[in-house]
């Protein structure tokens, strides 16, 4: 049934809610048979964000009502129409045949209803209920990373997680996002948003986890968004076609007509720095992107972006916000300046035997070094120099066929970049070992003594290494360390104060470039009781 535009205005009540220690999404069908408007719902049993599908190619405002009894002015359910994921993907074809509205983070509203415009064929409404809870941020253990909020920080159900995480090779730019909803809500509000958000995503448009990498409030918290690791290339579905090598990073509110918050820059620029210093990317560079398809971009389209691009340089949207997107120039310089001093666009090209060029870029003049060694880790190749032109030929003609690994690097200062080259000779096995917790027993009671555990260990080779933090259940509680170490003694912090009493397991995963992997364990008791 095609309904003409405008004309049809539909109030639907909120349905009850159910646990309130958390989130919780009930769907409704909406009846779409004339204007006719529904009873009203009591103030207690409120819902905190709406989305909306809706089949045809029309389009649906709404407007919510709040505890007080205001409606709001009327949004569009779709202002950000391509944060989706990539064409194609699993994640897509569970939502096929449906348009998907943004979440809405209303705040605490009894009742909604809807403006129908052109071909709108049925309507759901998904409506999330869900609690504010102030929770203490817990620093991830990632060189250099700014305090971040992790999932089990912000009571991420890692329950209703459908797939596995997907991985890019490498991060290539950033894309700035906001969310669609209100600019009001309070410090403690802002987990529960993003556990809103996390719980539409999965349940309403059948994504596999939120899909955001990481997302941002107004005062300052970053938050851990996809599941995956935070130093990884995790692929998100935050913008349709240029996911998939890219890290999105969500404000929360709307900053089209307001800028966000000095506090919310800061931990922007804090949060970008120290992501793109990972993959040794240049935030004032640009590069030429290949579209995976959306609207906008039809697959194969070349597409110029800066390092630091907005969701509307990617699609037909007007995230993020024209006032937060004007920024973005000033917030790449303020990204450029900070963690000094960096390595870009390190590379390594050649084959083995015959010549291999390393050549990368320095933020400042400094002495560098290329370090070569075989798969039992001795050094076979050293080049130096000094300058920001990283430039050196390791002459390779005479080595044996063979894995090697690299190593370039520019001081304790700066972040190393490495990496393997050749094939062929199996490598010596991987080991992981020396693994231990000091302190053993972690007692985050707020007098400053043993509030964190450093963990230790010692790869026998490079490798990919995760360390994730398992309860008593056996339950996966959250990932502490994520990245691609060398080989050597290695240690990170195990910060406690977001992590409830008890004893617990730390599993570190080490991945061989061939794929081979060990794990080891240790364990380490939580207590806030006086000592």
């Amino acid at each position: 049934m095609k309904l003409a535009a405008a004309a049809l205005a539909v109030a639907l009540v909120a349905p009850g809610v159910a646990r309130a220690a958390e989130a919780t999404l009930t769907v409704r069908e909406v009846p779409l048979r004339g204007a006719r408007a529904l009873a009203a719902t009591s103030p207690t049993r409120p819902f905190d964000l709406v989305g909306l599908h809706w089949r045809g190619s029309g389009s649906v405002s709404f407007s919510t009502r709040s505890v007080a009894g205001r409606w709001s002015q009327w949004h569009a359910a779709a202002p950000e129409a391509e944060d989706l994921p990539d064409g194609g993907s699993p994640e897509t074809a569970r939502s096929r045949g449906w348009r998907l509205g943004n979440p809405y983070w209303t705040g605490s509203a009894t009742a909604i209803r809807y403006r129908l415009h052109g071909d709108v064929r049925r309507l759901r409404a998904y409506f999330v209920r869900t609690v504010a809870q102030r929770v203490p941020p817990r620093r991830l253990s990632i060189a250099g990373s700014p305090p971040i909020v992790a999932r089990v920080g912000w009571n991420a159900n890692e329950q209703i997680r459908r797939e596995a995480p997907r991985y890019a090779s490498a991060i290539h730019f950033a894309l700035v996002h906001h969310t669609a909803g209100s600019n009001s809500y309070g410090p403690a509000q802002s987990a529960a948003i993003v556990r809103a958000i996390e719980l539409y995503h999965v349940e309403g448009n059948g994504w596999d986890d939120i899909g955001y990498n990481f997302l941002v409030d107004k005062y300052g918290q970053i938050f851990e968004g996809r599941y995956g690791g935070i130093g990884r290339a995790v692929i998100g579905a935050h913008a349709q076609g240029f996911n998939t090598g890219s890290v999105g990073v969500a404000l929360i509110g709307n900053y089209n007509a307001r800028a966000p918050s000095a506090a919310a820059q800061r931990a922007l620029a804090s949060l970008l720095a120290w992501r793109l210093d990972l993959a040794h990317i240049d935030p004032r560079s640009s590069l030429t992107w290949i579209s995976g398809g959306n609207p906008r971009f039809r697959a194969g389209t070349p597409v110029f972006l800066r390092a630091i691009s907005g969701h509307r340089d990617t699609g037909f949207t007007e995230c993020p916000g024209n006032v937060l997107y004007r920024r973005l120039p000033t917030i790449a310089k303020i990204v450029a300046a900070t963690g000094l001093p960096k390595l870009y666009s390190p590379v390594a090209k050649g084959a083995i035997p015959g010549l291999v060029r390393f050549t990368g870029r320095l933020s400042t003049m400094l002495p560098w070094t290329v370090t070569v060694t075989d798969a039992r880790g001795a050094a076979v190749a050293t080049g130096t120099g000094i300058g920001t032109a990283i430039d050196w030929t390791w002459d390779a003609s005479t080595a044996s066929k063979g894995r090697y690994f690299y190593m370039i690097g520019a001081g304790p200062g700066v972040r190393p970049a490495t990496g393997m080259l050749g094939t062929g000779v199996k490598p010596a096995p991987l080991k992981l070992t020396d693994l231990t917790a000091e302190p053993p027993v972690v007692t985050p009671n707020g007098d400053g003594v043993d509030d964190s555990s450093t963990i230790s260990y010692t790869l026998s080779a490079p490798a990919t290494v995760t360390a994730v933090l398992i309860d008593a259940t056996g339950t996966n509680v959250a990932t502490l360390f994520d990245g691609l170490v060398p080989a050597g003694p290695q240690a990170f912090a195990f910060y406690a104060d977001a992590i409830p009493d008890g004893t617990y397991e730390i599993r570190v995963t080490a991945t061989s470039a061939q794929g081979e992997q060990v794990t080891a364990s240790v364990f380490v008791a939580v207590t806030r009781a006086a000592s």
